[in-house]
């Protein structure tokens, strides 16, 4: 036994090992949610700072720039800048479901590559060879826009620095290559200054990546603790204080749309004698596919879950006393027709109850149909019985 025993525990240590990384994907998947929101959130803004940012630009450098060139560049811009901000329109009007990274990653990236790129090579074209003031002003801008992307960006590193290359690096690249050395020093000057930035951008962004982790890993434990401090371990049905706290609220729908409400209490015939002839963990077993057996049974707007020892209930909204009746038997078949060896015979007895009938709170509905369960018992176990 031992070898099938070394077995079972690998097995089940894989599968625990497949449910853990499963889980773990799922929280990648969550985080990279989360960073396209807030690429989405930050960046909106971004759309007219950059329009407004070239238009302030040719505005101070009309009399002393090409304005054939500036009025081409701001043409080409407002198009694009037209492009992104139908894709925040669309965005901001597609349902939750649908604000995925596979949708929408590729489309901003397309978009932000194209507005960089324009921005870039405008500021490019516009840069005079003569004019150093000029020149400097062009500077001071795509210098702006560089530390703007950080904030604007700051969730998606890749596209932060790819937006600060486009956009700064035609024109230093240019001044790096003039012969005069305040040129030079100014592009030497504002390399330098990339590098700082580039590092910045990297820690923001894996300072978001690691709170959103850390938030999505907070949320999965708080949901893992509260489904376990609802469900009762054995059965996997929710436990006594789950139940009466939906069962609160289902009364309470089910009287104010003056619906009928049937309580069933189902009670395991003879327990103890199966505990006390083949142990606890036979009991346990059957206890087990009692559970399974009344989760495959039940709707998912019906409430069930176990009381306690050997004991479940079960509300049916929305159902006639006839139709639970019904449900009420198929369920006794079905757990008369359980294989647990070594037990042998399996039988439950079952009490139902209904609001249609009595004007009863919850507890007095219970409690009617705990009442019945009794009298199932009296009247020779295994059968169903209503409340009288």
């Amino acid at each position: 036994m031992a070898p099938l025993s070394r077995q079972s525990d690998q097995a089940n240590f894989m599968n625990g090992l497949g449910r853990g990384q499963d889980q773990d994907d799922v929280i990648e998947q969550h985080v990279r949610t989360d960073r396209l929101h807030q690429l989405f959130r930050q960046s909106f803004a971004a759309i007219f700072g950059s329009y407004l940012a070239a238009a302030m630009l040719c505005w101070l450098c009309w009399d002393r720039l090409d304005q054939r060139i500036m009025l081409v560049w701001l043409v080409t811009l407002g198009v694009s800048s037209l492009l992104r901000i139908k894709m925040f329109m669309e965005w901001f009007r597609c349902p939750n479901s649908e604000r995925t990274p596979e949708r929408w990653e590729r489309r901003y990236w397309i978009t932000l590559v194209l507005s960089a790129g324009i921005w870039g090579a405008g500021a490019f074209a516009l840069i005079p060879t003569d004019d150093r003031l000029s020149q400097v002003l062009v500077m001071l801008f795509t210098v702006g826009m560089s530390v703007s992307a950080v904030s604007c960006y700051s969730a998606y590193r890749a596209m932060t620095v790819t937006s600060i290359s486009l956009v700064l690096m035609p024109c230093t690249l240019w001044l790096l290559w003039q012969p005069s050395s305040m040129q030079v020093g100014v592009a030497i000057a504002v390399l330098v200054f990339s590098t700082f930035v580039f590092s910045a951008t990297r820690k923001l962004s894996e300072a978001l990546e690691k709170a959103f982790r850390l938030t999505r890993q907070m949320e999965r434990a708080h949901t893992i603790s509260t489904r376990a401090a609802q469900t009762d371990e054995l059965t996997g049905l929710m436990n006594r204080r789950a139940f009466f706290e939906r069962a609160q609220v289902l009364y309470a729908q089910c009287r104010h749309n003056q619906q009928p409400l049937c309580a069933l209490m189902l009670d395991m015939d003879h327990f103890k004698q199966i505990n006390d002839t083949y142990g606890h963990q036979a009991g346990d077993q059957v206890l087990r596919q009692i559970g399974g057996v009344i989760s495959a049974s039940f709707r998912q707007a019906d409430v069930y879950g176990r009381l306690g020892g050997e004991e479940f209930a079960v509300l049916l909204p929305n159902t006639s006393l006839d139709t639970a009746r019904a449900i009420a038997e198929q369920l006794i078949k079905a757990i008369s027709g359980l294989a647990a060896e070594p037990v042998k015979g399996l039988s439950a007895s079952l009490g139902l109850a209904s609001t249609h009938d009595h004007d009863q709170d919850l507890h007095g509905l219970m409690n009617m149909a705990d009442k019945a369960l009794y009298r199932a018992k009296a009247q020779g176990r295994n059968q169903v019985a209503l409340a009288e």
